[in-house]
Order: C-alpha cells, then sequence, then structure tokens
C-alpha cells in the first residue's frame, strides 16, 4: 500500500504542473497500485477549508469555502482512507517514547503508515526522515 500524504494529494486536487505531472507518472509507473490516504490527511484538508468559512465576515464570503468543502468531499469520495486504529496507536505511542520530534498530525500519518507497512509519499521529508522505521518517497521530483 502507498499512503499519500497532504502534499501529494492537493497536487492531484490541482491536476497541472510539472510536479503534478512527476506525480502522476510516477504512480503510472508504480508496481504498487493501492494507493490510500490517512484519516489525519483528510481531518487536515476538512480544518482547513471549516477555518476559511469561519473567517468569512459575512455570509456571501462563505459561498467559495463552502464550495471547496463540497470539492473535498467529493474528492475523497474517490479514496480508501485508512483509519487511526489500535495499531497506529501503539506505534504512535512507541514513536513518542523514541522521542521523535515531528509535529502530532505528522506523527500520527506516520504511525498509520508503519502499522499499515505502506510507503508514505510526502514532500516534507525534514520531518518523515526523523522517523527511522517509515517507508518514505517524494514523487514530486
Amino acid at each position: 500500500m502507498i499512503l499519500l500524504d497532504t502534499d501529494h494529494l492537493n497536487l492531484l486536487q490541482i491536476g497541472k504542473g510539472p510536479q503534478y505531472n512527476a506525480l502522476a507518472a510516477h504512480m503510472d509507473a508504480s508496481t504498487d497500485q493501492h494507493f490510500a490516504t490517512t484519516v489525519i490527511s483528510y481531518e487536515e484538508h476538512m480544518r482547513g477549508w471549516l477555518a476559511g468559512v469561519r473567517r468569512a465576515d459575512d455570509v456571501a464570503r462563505q459561498i467559495a469555502p463552502y464550495d471547496q468543502l463540497i470539492r473535498i468531499v467529493r474528492f475523497y469520495q474517490a479514496w480508501e482512507i485508512v483509519r487511526l486504529d489500535t495499531a497506529a496507536v501503539e506505534q504512535f505511542k512507541n514513536l513518542r517514547q523514541q522521542r521523535v520530534r515531528i509535529g502530532t498530525m505528522d506523527l500520527k500519518i506516520a504511525s498509520i503508515a508503519i502499522a499499515n507497512n505502506a510507503t508514505l509519499l510526502s514532500a516534507n521529508t525534514r520531518d518523515f526522515d526523523k522517523v527511522s522505521s517509515l517507508r518514505l518517497e517524494n514523487w514530486l521530483t
């Protein structure tokens, strides 16, 4: 299984540009065609657009963020979303005990990938490289 982090998913949503082309080519050529994402990436997207709704100081300015919420929901309907389960929670606790210093959301994503024996696709190699047991690749280059 290959899990896509939020940065890779963003490019798939945009659907154009050199990084999108690189990602699409890697996905097409991959021997592992089991692509999925995590509930954490879904949460990150939803929180971002819900914050946009809250920031709008007038109901008319909420139209665009609400439309984006609909697009996000439709986008994720086509994806397998891997949940945070007890195995991932155990991985999370282990990584915390090892004092891996990355953000909580990234640590959850890494934990889900490890618990599911998945490769994580992310451009955030600076943080995810701190998780030695994580299989990490960046397909945007």
